[in-house]
């Protein structure tokens, strides 16, 4: 007989869980209940990871099993899916949302969190990982964080992900700006970085592009930017676009899709280089965060930094590299988006024929 429904308060909300005895985790015996005790535990933590933010949903509504899929831009058919658009029905009306712009134009309206309640609102829709928007619904045309996403290429593993942490935080430094690390829940380092809301996504991604470009040149063979995969080689990839409009990194305090229930977990710098990422689950999380509280409460309450240095690294490749359908200093965007000002082509080299250049408008 199935286990009715609980209600959790949370702040001034009611928050009714349904089935709360689903097993989401199989492997860990973890349930929907247990799931939504953990996000409660670290509660301080993901609201401030999410707070004012437009959210995009990971939904698993069946939990997570190793046969389950999730449905992608290319593949539409998984029973774990993305949901952009706050859904149509049920929504409690203190869940409040915010209207974003997509590359294409259209808008939409996404979850918004105001309050911890709509987090946990969220978790009993099955949404494992959060995906939060580098801006905040008093205007979500204005970037007010960097998001460096440093993903490991075959070969390499997380703790070369963290050697590369490690010497952006110098890059950084000297742009006049200051990361804070988390784990992603994978193999992979995310850095990120409070800036003043000045700057639209262009412009931030540029700042990343830049970044990326400079550890690149200070770790050469060890760090890429390069767009293409077959260009990458055994290096860590700094993935620029996911600071493009509407590409979001997992939050904080986000639960992974993995039979141990991983989380992305915020660390210290001087954490960050011994640390496993295995280390941390939904089981071990609210320990950690009821003996040390939240590893990045002092981001949020840190001075936003403008991104004038960034720029001007970017200003620089400009002189040296050049601008233009040649190449230069812009990298190309994903391949949904319509086609950027001074964007170079999309064609993996290895694949540009005269038809493609023509195409492209090379020729």
């Amino acid at each position: 007989m199935p286990v009715p429904a609980v209600e959790l308060q949370v702040g001034e909300r009611t928050v009714r869980v349904t089935s709360p005895d689903k097993v989401y985790f199989p492997e860990v015996g973890i349930t929907k209940l247990n799931m939504i005790e953990y996000v409660v535990a670290v509660g301080d933590g993901i609201f401030a990871a999410l707070r004012d933010r437009p959210v995009t949903m990971e939904r698993w509504p069946g939990g997570y099993r190793p046969d389950v899929k999730l449905s992608t831009r290319s593949d539409s058919h998984g029973d774990a899916f993305y949901q952009k658009r706050a859904p149509s029905k049920g929504v409690p009306d203190w869940v409040e949302t915010v209207t974003i712009t997509f590359p294409s134009g259209r808008t939409a309206d996404e979850v918004c969190a105001t309050e911890l309640a709509t987090v946990v609102w969220m978790a009993n829709l099955g949404t494992l990982r959060y995906h939060p928007w580098p801006s905040r619904r008093p205007d979500t045309e204005k970037v007010d964080q960097l998001r460096i996403d440093l993903d490991p290429q075959p070969g390499t593993d997380f703790h070369d992900a963290a050697r590369a942490a490690q010497e952006l935080r110098s890059v950084l430094q000297d742009a006049g700006l200051v990361g804070f690390p988390k784990t992603s829940g994978g193999r992979g380092v995310h850095v990120f970085v409070p800036v003043e809301p000045a700057y639209g996504f262009i412009e931030a991604r540029h700042a990343v592009i830049a970044l990326g470009r400079e550890l690149s040149r200070r770790m050469p063979d060890h760090v890429t930017i390069s767009w293409w995969k077959e260009e990458r080689g055994q290096r860590i990839f700094v993935d620029f676009n996911q600071m493009a409009r509407d590409r979001t990194i997992a939050s904080a305090y986000s639960i992974r899709p993995t039979p141990t229930a991983v989380v992305s977990a915020p660390l210290t710098w001087e954490e960050l280089a011994d640390a496993e990422p295995e280390d941390f689950t939904v089981r071990s999380m609210p320990s950690r965060f009821a003996a040390v509280g939240d590893a990045w409460a002092n981001f949020y309450g840190l001075e936003p930094r403008s991104l004038d240095g960034a720029l001007e690294m970017y200003a620089r490749d400009e002189r040296e590299l050049g601008t233009g359908k040649y190449g230069g200093a812009e990298m190309p965007y994903p391949p949904d988006y319509p086609k950027m000002p001074g964007e170079p082509a999309r064609v993996q080299p290895s694949r540009m024929t005269a038809a493609t250049r023509e195409n492209e408008g090379l020729d």
